[in-house]
């Protein structure tokens, strides 16, 4: 396997001329990461993050509980006027420049406002980077999660998570709201190509390989800080329903849901994200019992507790009391994406928390505690020292060798789901090869929300990648002839064809469906194309599984790429035989309406848990198998 040289970030102090000049707080000794933090922890970081905070002010510490968005900062001062203690792109919330060189003046710009304040405390920029740093053009584009939950590969993982930190640090940023270690029930549910998948151990085993491959080793200079998500049980709402209610005793949170933070938490994690999601009717934001008691007491997490996008707003229709009730019950960091004038902003929030311990309605020791831990992750990362972007990490940015890495990520993360007569693999000297369906030549389609913009959007979304149909052009010998037909015209003259069907891009919010049945138009084109009487290989692109209906019987092979992301290569890679489907099954299939809803004839799903076919033992293996409990949950 490609092994991408070592990432560090040791910057020297390249900045933009427009830094020049301004002072900053640098130590009289570089700090080695100390590991995990506890409370008895004596370490220079400690220390020196106590030492600070007691020459804070209120101001000065409300300030650095507050994470504002780019586009909400009414001025760019604003950063030195409130202190702020973060900033974020959040959505599509982009500089004008989306390269990397674009976004690294951007960040080192906010940065420098910092350093313009009394104590010179640096911002920890945040964004979400969850496949890759998909708000920069040319950026390497991962396969999404639930990919990587079929390819069950810790290392992998963890190695994708490394090449995405360096080129997000090459931004200047330093702060990835990933991984999301969901266990998602429901497809249903809009946010499901984030999870792993439906079963405990995935989202212990591979969202720690993120946090170590974003983190290194421990938390230090070399880190981009990751934040797992969302806290707790966003994968378990009634019917799949974003930020619904997930409705289970307490012996069922902590055995589906809980694990994967008990993991996050053992293997450093330095933030965790709550979830707007409700348990058992109750605001996850305000709940006390499982952000304080469970998460920092019981498991003893000691990074930074982050709120989501405007989410203690949720939590009544009263701003300050909801900034109460969620200090109170243990954030640490509030994510305020409303400027100045609109409802619920970072200059309300300032008022109202001073107001509040004023009143002592929020104890000075609650606060104090939340702003302790936000200033030990920052001396921990060495931001005191290191605070800018480092320029010679940018050429880095979309590298061959990072592409290969994705390429190696999505070769392994293809589960094959049917292949009758031996169809596939294709052989390369073919005659002639039909490729038909729009999303075969369409990297925004392969690539999924959160690309680029917020829902995502088809056509050339970014740069640098390669689509199926771009793939397959490469793969086959000189002599093969390649006919792109996106209707699927002319199948009678093919050897065969490779159809590429799928959903369009979506992420939260919008990505929620009651009907899960694949496209109608897109059946018909399967159907279409098999009428002409030519092996049918069906490729299918979606964040989760769909009710195949026809098009499984019209398909003689049928592949299950999820959502691949830029490196159509990686595809190619298994349709031609260069190496194995590995993929298995990260959830069930189910096989009509009624199964999602338990209401199904059979009771069976189409596929298993951990299903997927190979090129050796095909015959060996069955298409409808009886799902146990046991099946549902052994990963492996």
């Amino acid at each position: 396997m490609h092994k991408h040289r070592a990432f560090t970030l040791r910057r020297v102090g390249q900045v933009l001329s427009f830094l020049v000049g301004i002072a900053l707080l640098i130590g009289s000794h570089h700090l080695l990461a100390e590991g995990l933090f506890n409370a008895e922890d004596s370490s220079p970081n400690v220390s020196r993050a106590e030492a600070l905070l007691m020459r804070m002010n209120l101001d000065e510490k409300v300030g650095q509980m507050m994470q504002v968005d780019m586009k909400a900062l009414k001025d760019k001062a604003d950063v030195k006027n409130y202190c702020l203690g973060s900033v974020l792109s959040g959505g599509d919330s982009d500089p004008a420049d989306i390269t990397a060189a674009g976004w690294a003046k951007a960040v080192d710009e906010y940065q420098a406002w910092a350093f313009r304040t009394p104590l010179k405390i640096p911002l920890l920029y945040g964004i979400d980077a969850v496949h890759g740093h998909n708000n920069v053009k040319g950026a390497v584009i991962f396969p999404h999660n639930i990919a990587l939950g079929a390819a069950r590969n810790p290392g992998l993982t963890e190695q994708a998570a490394r090449v995405t930190a360096q080129e997000v640090a090459a931004t200047g940023i330093r702060w990835t709201f990933a991984p999301c270690i969901a266990v998602a029930q429901n497809p249903r549910w809009g946010r499901t190509y984030e999870s792993f998948g439906s079963a405990p151990e995935l989202a212990e085993l591979l969202g720690s390989a993120e946090i170590r491959g974003f983190q290194g080793p421990a938390l230090g200079s070399d880190s981009v800080l990751a934040c797992a998500k969302h806290y707790l049980a966003d994968g378990g709402t009634a019917d799949g329903i974003d930020q619904g209610n997930t409705i289970c005793d307490e012996a069922t949170l902590r055995r589906i849901h809980l694990p994967a933070y008990a993991a996050a938490v053992k293997a450093g994690v330095g933030s965790i994200m709550v979830s707007y999601s409700s348990w058992n009717g109750k605001k996850m934001h305000g709940n006390k019992h499982l952000l304080t008691d469970v998460l920092k007491g019981e498991l003893g997490f000691q990074g930074i507790l982050i709120s989501d996008w405007a989410a203690i707003d949720q939590l009544s229709g009263d701003y300050k009391a909801d900034i109460e009730s969620s200090v109170n019950a243990g954030l640490d960091m509030v994510m305020i994406p409303a400027g100045p004038g609109e409802r619920n902003n970072y200059q309300d929030f300032a008022r109202l928390l001073k107001e509040l311990v004023g009143e002592k309605r929020v104890a000075q020791d609650r606060v104090d505690d939340a702003v302790r831990r936000i200033l030990r992750v920052k001396f921990q990362m060495g931001l005191f020292e290191e605070p800018f972007a480092d320029s010679r990490l940018r050429s880095e940015v979309g590298s061959s060798e990072h592409r290969a890495v994705a390429r190696e990520c999505v070769r392994e993360s293809l589960v094959l789901l049917k292949n009758d007569h031996a169809v596939l693999p294709l052989a390369k000297n073919i005659h002639r090869l039909l490729v038909v369906g729009k999303a075969a030549d369409d990297l925004g389609m392969q690539c999924g929300g959160w690309t680029i913009d917020w829902q995502g959007r088809t056509g050339e979304v970014t740069s640098g990648g390669t689509t199926i149909l771009a793939a397959i052009r490469k793969t086959v010998s000189a002599q093969a002839e390649v006919i792109y037909a996106a209707e699927g015209g002319g199948a009678g003259s093919a050897d065969a064809a490779v159809v590429v069907v799928g959903e369009q891009p979506y992420a939260e919010m919008k990505g929620d469906r009651t009907d899960l049945r694949l496209d109608p138009n897109d059946a018909a084109l399967i159907e279409r194309v098999k009428q002409a009487g030519i092996p049918v290989v069906t490729v299918l692109l979606s964040g989760r599984p769909l009710i195949l209906g026809t098009a499984l019987q019209e398909s003689d092979a049928l592949v299950a790429a999820w959502l691949p992301g830029t490196e159509g290569e990686g595809v190619a890679d298994v349709l031609f035989g260069d190496c194995q489907p590995k993929g298995k099954l990260p959830c069930v299939w189910p096989e009509d309406v009624g199964h999602l809803a338990g209401q199904s004839s059979t009771n069976q799903p189409l596929f298993t848990y951990g299903f997927g076919l190979t090129y050796n033992r095909m015959d060996s293996l069955k298409a409808k198998t009886k799902v146990s409990e046991a099946g549902q949950t052994s990963a492996f």
